[in-house]
């Protein structure tokens, strides 16, 4: 049942102790990465989980837990502060429903989402960041415990782009620049130079499944994930990972050019292992200045 994870007495914060380390998790295998990693690095972390959202998985491998609405900043705060936390992590997606329509805010996050002069995501991240370090608690990179699964720059795979690939990519990247500028999504699907789907809300997996049904097989698709031009590497930062590729093959997508340095391969093993089984290339490229 979902609830308060009791800490051991001997995890009672001290003042001598060295920073202790928050994790906002939202759904998907992002956070329970993160607390792997970390554990295995020594740091043992605190968790505030979101209802609805959060894999229960995180009470067997964080130090605490504590179960919150999307809309409770308040509780947040004073749940992180109890704990003695002096730095957090966000870490995996929480539905774009819950966050601007189905949530419940506390009078915190009401003061936040009130100051918003657009209603997007990033927007309201780096607001609830600012009321975290108004209350002594760092937001930092998201990937600080996880720099092994930074994309690498090139080709990862058997197989390169081929010229038509590399055709698309070489146009998809100024597009899915452009997009991820203004803040619409960080994904484009691309054929033969004509842009056939654009993320906004529905996710990389529905815009490639889109774009899929559209062209239906008629010709092969190029799909083009992009970091923000500015990425700020605290949240949102771009990842892939198996369900991604196994999304491009229903889809008939034969290419996936993601930024080097800045995106996740979750399962990179894997990931690289099923695309040299059905003849996908994945290329990491380097944002332009």
């Amino acid at each position: 049942m979902i609830g308060f994870f009791k800490r051991s007495k001997s995890s009672t914060f001290s003042s001598s102790e060295p920073d202790r380390y928050g994790l906002i998790a939202g759904n998907g295998q992002f956070p329970l990465l993160i607390l792997d990693a970390a554990r295995k690095q020594g740091v043992e972390m605190v968790v505030a989980a979101i209802k609805g959202e959060t894999s229960t998985q995180v009470e067997s491998r964080a130090l605490a837990v504590e179960w919150l609405g999307v809309g409770q900043l308040g509780k947040l705060i004073k749940y992180f502060k109890r704990e003695g936390v002096k730095k957090a992590i966000m870490a995996g997606q929480v539905k774009h429903t819950q966050i601007f329509s189905d949530a419940l805010p506390d009078l915190r996050m009401l003061k936040v989402l009130t100051s918003l002069k657009t209603k997007n995501t990033s927007a309201l991240i780096v607001a609830v960041a600012d009321e975290l370090a108004a209350e002594g608690i760092e937001l930092i990179d998201s990937t600080v415990f996880l720099e092994p699964l930074l994309a690498t720059s090139g080709v990862m795979t058997r197989r390169r782009p081929n010229r038509y690939e590399q055709a698309d990519i070489d146009y998809g990247l100024r597009i899915a620049t452009e997009i991820a500028r203004l803040d619409l999504g960080q994904t484009v699907v691309v054929s033969d130079r004509a842009v056939v789907a654009v993320e906004a809300m529905e996710g990389t997996d529905a815009t490639i499944l889109r774009a899929g049904e559209i062209v239906r097989r008629r010709r092969p698709l190029t799909v083009i994930k992009v970091a923000r031009p500015s990425q700020d590497m605290r949240f949102d930062v771009p990842v892939i990972g198996l369900p991604t590729l196994e999304t491009m093959l229903r889809a008939g997508a034969t290419a996936l050019s993601i930024t080097a340095a800045k995106t996740l391969i979750f399962d990179r093993d894997e990931v690289i292992r099923f695309a040299n089984e059905h003849k996908i290339t994945i290329i990491g490229c380097k944002l332009s200045s």
